[in-house]
């Protein structure tokens, strides 16, 4: 099945849904998706899809894009399913009247348009978990209402829309992460969606077991990566985000985009004897990050620390999306098999 992606930065939410990958000693095997088409507006993070995953996006803002050349997406025929993490920052909503001002374009309403022409079986759209409760769930509930109902070509279609709260954590990802899936089902697509089962609720993944092995291997030309880290200072005494060591045993605080001064600490020092002595401790480097976050070591970031850093803290846990991709391909594989058993019973 085809998969048109949106909003698709470094491709973590492209390398879940293709499969295929291994990391942490577990292979995470294809689940028969092919991406055919996909689009970011950030240069570094395209080219580190390019390098990683494939030629096939575009570098281009979506909202010129569907506005001026909407014939440069694939056709409807060949499109199965749309997925993206479309950025939430600038949402506002005016008391409780059900529009959203959006500054950087509507860009949930760039998904919406995407949809409307493509029509997919299905669709999946990743955010931050504060959109749950964002104005009292008031701009949640206007998403998930403007991509129930669609225009396809002078006909309407409806989407059963629900969404899903997700821990990386509980999925294998060493890291405190929490995002929300709003998947839409196609009215004539059988069945109800239902989320992926936690794999780790029981025990987590900690720091120590996902990135211990490549501590003092900084210089190692071998791992991607690795020799880039944020030089900002440590503050004794003060209270910051960012001025902190991660736990060895338990997962890592969420890793964030902005690094300079917001990349903790690794859980080890360069100065043993004194453990709080901030002179010795270090910042986490990008493959590290990058790992915390599920990419395997062969997936290579491209660009300055700068760049790099920004890319593995946008990004879904790849690990993460290759669940929910799974639970996608049940629901549409279940759809097909009563289809077959619907034709075999026509035929008799």
């Amino acid at each position: 099945m085809n998969i048109v992606s949106l909003f698709s930065g470094c491709g973590g939410l492209d390398l879940g849904f293709q499969g295929g990958f291994h990391v942490f000693g577990k292979d995470y095997p294809s689940n028969d998706f092919n991406i055919i088409w996909a689009n970011d507006i950030y240069p570094q993070a395209c080219e580190t899809y390019r390098k990683n995953i494939g030629d096939h996006i575009l570098n281009e803002d979506i909202e010129s894009l569907l506005d001026k050349s909407p014939e440069s997406l694939p056709n409807p025929e060949d499109t199965d399913i749309v997925i993206g993490g479309f950025p939430c920052q600038d949402f506002s909503v005016a008391g409780k009247r059900q529009g959203i001002t959006v500054q950087r374009g509507k860009l949930y309403l760039q998904m919406k348009k995407t949809i409307e022409r493509l029509a997919p079986k299905v669709f999946v759209a990743e955010n931050v978990e504060g959109l749950v409760n964002m104005n009292e769930g008031i701009v949640l509930n206007t998403i998930k209402q403007d991509l129930s109902s669609i225009d396809h070509e002078s006909e309407t279609i409806n989407y059963r829309v629900s969404h899903h709260l997700l821990h990386a954590a509980d999925y294998g990802v060493p890291q405190i992460r929490k995002r929300v899936f709003i998947v839409g089902i196609r009215e004539d697509i059988m069945g109800e969606y239902n989320p992926p089962s936690p794999t780790h609720v029981e025990e987590w993944m900690t720091a120590i077991e996902a990135i211990d092995d490549i501590w003092q291997r900084e210089d190692d030309e071998t791992i991607f990566n690795h020799n880039q880290l944020s030089r900002a200072k440590f503050y004794p005494g003060r209270r910051l985000q960012g001025n902190m060591q991660i736990s060895a045993y338990a997962p890592s605080v969420t890793i964030r985009a902005e690094h300079h001064g917001n990349i903790e600490a690794h859980y080890r020092t360069y100065t043993p004897e004194t453990p709080e002595d901030m002179s010795g401790w270090r910042r986490l480097t990008v493959r590290e990050c990058a790992r915390l976050q599920s990419f395997p070591d062969n997936f290579e970031f491209m660009g300055s620390a700068t760049h790099t850093y920004k890319q593995v803290g946008n990004a879904v846990p790849p690990v993460l999306a290759w669940h929910v991709a799974s639970s996608i391909r049940e629901l549409l594989d279940n759809h097909e098999r009563h289809q077959a058993t619907d034709r075999d019973v026509l035929t008799l």
